[in-house]
């Protein structure tokens, strides 16, 4: 069962206050994209809103795909999906709002409370096939199916994220040629970078489906280049699955995406299968049973009252005879105060107007000429400026020397590293071949990046690197051209200094690197850069 502090996180110092017009109540959570916040209407229904993370906000390229990712989910509209209802890709951070679903994921439910029933398996698998119809009628690939994006309301599932949907008129793939989705239930043709197609995401449904009814990923744990390997050459095991569940469940997962269930069929096996369940309409009886009670969203957060509002309600009686002619005597004041300083000013502006050039620059010799008394010269390299015919020096078009402004940081999202490819610091940043800076090198017993240009450093501590840690990591003992990847992990920040001056940071997202001398590995990272000039 949850609570509320298990779901509705408080705001940390660097959680925005307001989006857009939404006034944000809690934090729900984090992913890849951005953060999740608990907003609500104006007629007070709650929303969930994800904030894209500041460093994909700076890309164009993903701004222009959030904004077609936009335009295509706003064409879903169905029962088990959560809604879109508003969004902006021009924004400052960009940010998408949807209606926010009261229930757990089914990673949290299969958390808490183990496997689900059979009977909650068929409804799942009903709902989330009724998802894909309508997201597949739209014109839109999911791409990411998981149990994390699929949240068990009390009246059944709703599918969500549309994060790296692939709508129609959309490559297939990143700018970068990289594959996009979770290993653990990517489809064949997906892992192996093929055509990804409305029958990868029935795919997905078919390992969702088994993760729910056995408690685990049908393809087990481990590495993720295992993972993918295991399900681009192996078929499945179905024999821990429920008996019911077999012939369903293995079909989604065919191989081959033609033989594969379409939507619509998903649904009436399943119907078939629950019997007069479905007339009786039992769905939300076995849901309450595996998400328990829901949980309530807070109330919206009360627009503070404006300053000069709270001021005059604290006044509920007339001022008093006496008050109000005090008030007036210093208000005369006030105001006569202010036409003598206003006379003031305009005497002083017409007295200098109507003096001669040479009598303005006699009356500001008392401060240059003060320098010139105490012996100061200029400083060692300068000049000082020739004085002209009529004595006066010419100006000088030299401002102020000021510090360099900080380079700006440009996002990298994706970069994918294995035996054969590169990744550049400077432009164009992939390569297909090994010339670029950043390497990923393997031998029979471990792997590491490699440069031969770069400086190359593990960054230790909190997570959120910026330019000013990175520049401190490369300061230190452990710099080099070779950095060893065993203590690496998901989330490890690493810092380049490529000779040019510029810095990068590579923060893994995925590292596949168990298998040393298979020539299967891999490593994603989303990289950012701070040019140097």
């Amino acid at each position: 069962m949850q609570n509320a502090a298990e779901v509705f996180q408080p705001l940390q110092a660097d959680d925005p206050r307001r989006v857009a017009g939404y006034r944000v109540a809690a934090r729900l959570g984090a992913g890849g994209m951005g953060r999740v916040y608990l907003s609500h209407t104006q007629g007070g229904r709650p929303v969930a809103i994800k904030v894209v993370r500041p460093e994909l906000a700076d890309d164009p390229a993903f701004r222009r795909r959030f904004s077609r990712e936009i335009k295509a989910a706003q064409r879903v509209r169905g029962a088990y999906t959560a809604e879109l209802i508003d969004a902006d890709a021009d924004g400052t951070p960009p940010w998408l709002a949807t209606l926010y679903v009261p229930g757990p994921s089914l990673t949290e439910a299969v958390a808490r409370g183990g496997p689900l029933p059979v009977p909650a398996v068929l409804w799942l698998m009903a709902g989330v096939a009724e998802a894909l119809q309508v997201i597949h009628g739209a014109g839109i690939v999911h791409r990411d199916l998981k149990p994390s994006n699929v949240l068990l309301a009390a009246d059944g599932p709703r599918v969500i994220d549309f994060g790296i949907s692939l709508a129609s008129g959309i490559s297939s793939h990143t700018a970068s040629g990289t594959t996009i989705g979770t290993p653990h239930y990517m489809a064949p043709e997906q892992a192996s970078a093929g055509e990804v197609t409305a029958a990868t995401d029935v795919f997905a449904l078919g390992q969702t489906a088994a993760f729910a009814a056995l408690g685990h990923p049908l393809y087990g744990d481990g590495p993720a280049v295992s993972v993918l390997y295991r399900i681009v050459h192996s078929a499945p095991d179905l024999s821990p699955l429920p008996e019911q569940l077999r012939p369903l469940i293995g079909r989604c997962l065919s191989a081959d995406p033609e033989e594969r269930a379409t939507p619509a069929q998903i649904v009436e096996w399943c119907r078939e299968q629950l019997g007069s369940d479905v007339e009786a309409g039992g769905g939300p009886e076995v849901w309450q049973e595996v998400t328990g009670p829901e949980v309530p969203a807070p109330p919206p957060v009360v627009e503070p009252a404006p300053l000069h509002t709270l001021a005059f309600s604290t006044r509920l009686q007339p001022a008093a005879p006496d008050e109000r002619r005090t008030r007036r005597r210093r208000a005369a004041l006030i105001t006569t105060a202010a036409v003598l300083a206003l006379a003031l000013v305009l005497g002083l502006a017409w007295l200098l107007m109507d003096q001669s050039p040479g009598d303005r620059d006699a009356a500001t010799s008392g401060k240059t000429g003060s320098a010139a008394s105490s012996g100061a010269t200029p400083a060692s390299g300068a000049s000082a400026p020739t004085a002209g015919a009529d004595g006066r020096r010419p100006a000088t078009s030299e401002s102020t020397p000021t510090a360099p402004a900080t380079p700006k940081p440009t996002p990298y999202a994706f970069q994918w590293l294995d035996e054969k490819n590169s990744v550049s610091v400077r432009e164009p940043v992939q390569h297909k071949d090994r010339t670029g800076d950043i390497r990923l090198a393997c031998s029979k017993t471990s792997c590491a990046l490699e440069s031969d240009t770069s400086k190359i450093a593990m960054r230790w501590g909190k997570p959120g690197a910026g330019l000013d840690e990175c520049r401190i990591a490369l300061s230190g003992d452990n710099t080099g051209r070779s950095l060893p990847l065993a203590a690496a992990a998901a989330g490890t920040e690493i810092c380049v200094e490529h000779p040019s001056g510029d810095i990068a940071l590579l923060v893994i997202q995925v590292k596949a690197t168990a298998l040393p001398g298979s020539g299967n590995n891999f490593l994603t990272a989303d990289m950012t850069v701070w040019r140097h000039r």
